[in-house]
């Protein structure tokens, strides 16, 4: 079984990249700050296992590469939130959720 891992967002380069491929990546965009967003995000990797591990998981400091994640709500034509998940398939975003919201098993069966 592969070990899901988050690839760290820290170049806007990233986001073409992401834009641009093809089938599912995830985004996922935390404050640093936020006790709500880290506890989200922990709730999350405990259930990321139903995600399909060919998945690209992202992962964006949003405190500390704050262009970056306003380039994303725009590349996406989302709201800016934190903590907020992307499902992004072929460059458009299919689904968004924040706070509480945010579930890797809805994720997994939007994929699935």
């Amino acid at each position: 079984m592969i070990k899901m891992q988050w690839k760290n967002i820290t170049d806007p380069e990233q986001v073409s990249q992401i834009k641009n491929r093809q089938g599912y990546s995830l985004i996922f965009k935390h404050s640093t700050r936020c006790s709500v967003s880290a506890m989200a995000k922990r709730r999350f990797e405990l259930d990321w296992d139903s995600i399909p591990s060919d998945t690209p998981l992202y992962f964006l400091d949003l405190i500390t590469y704050r262009n970056i994640s306003n380039q994303i709500a725009e590349t996406f034509q989302v709201h800016h939130e934190s903590p907020q998940i992307l499902l992004i398939k072929d460059g458009e975003c299919v689904l968004d959720a924040s706070h509480s919201d945010i579930s890797a098993e809805e994720i997994a069966e939007t994929i699935i």
